[in-house]
């Protein structure tokens, strides 16, 4: 593999805590019962809007929670937020073999290039690819068929890491090798059931799948 894609929520860092809790405050002020946070983590992931819509029910109260989102999310929830054990040296590792290596996230690309510049990690990524404000590319296909496209990558040469059924679906549509991540939010079945080449308990445990 000569080029690698990085999930960002649940694969480079733990947005636990900031995700959930801005999902509490847009349904608080819906006046929208609120779940307690270990039951929102599923919610860690997928395209915000379509999470919004399971727990809403409808599009134009998906619409509305995703603007409240962003109200605490921008300047609160967006730095709950640490980078995992070990995935700095692991990227490190990756960066001195030569990879080329990028961000491919459904979260919005403002939001991931400031959590990226935050961590002190843009050394490592030649380029964060995210989804645009209003849900274009938030699906990861399309996200990564444009990623591929625009740094004109050869998909048989090129990873995608994430601990998502998403991640390891759009991998396989595109042609990428997916490999599965185990410490973040995805379980192990929804991974190989998601059709994953590799599944890693840790981030060192990804070094032998990246020769």
């Amino acid at each position: 593999m000569t080029t690698i894609y990085f999930d960002l929520d649940g694969t480079l860092t733990d947005p636990k805590s900031g995700i959930t809790r801005s999902i509490q405050y847009a349904l608080g002020k819906l006046d929208w019962p609120i779940p307690p946070v270990d039951e929102l983590t599923w919610c860690i992931g997928p395209p915000l809007r379509s999470s919004m819509k399971k727990l809403l029910g409808s599009d134009e109260l998906a619409d509305r929670a995703v603007t409240l989102y962003r109200e605490r999310f921008s300047d609160v929830g967006l730095f709950e937020n640490e980078v995992y054990p070990g995935i700095e040296d692991t990227l490190s590792a990756l960066a001195r073999s030569g990879r080329r290596m990028f961000v491919a996230t459904s979260k919005a690309h403002v939001f991931a290039e400031r959590i990226i510049d935050h961590f002190k990690l843009r050394t490592y990524f030649e380029r964060v690819f995210g989804a645009e404000l209003d849900g274009t590319r938030s699906d990861k296909t399309d996200l990564l068929r444009h990623a591929l496209q625009s740094m004109g990558i050869d998909p048989s040469q090129a990873m995608m890491i994430g601990d998502r059924s998403f991640d390891m679906v759009g991998a396989r549509s595109n042609g990428m090798t997916a490999v599965g991540v185990l410490y973040g939010y995805g379980s192990e079945a929804e991974l190989r059931d998601a059709g994953a080449h590799h599944v890693c308990a840790t981030p060192r445990a990804l070094l032998q799948h990246t020769r």
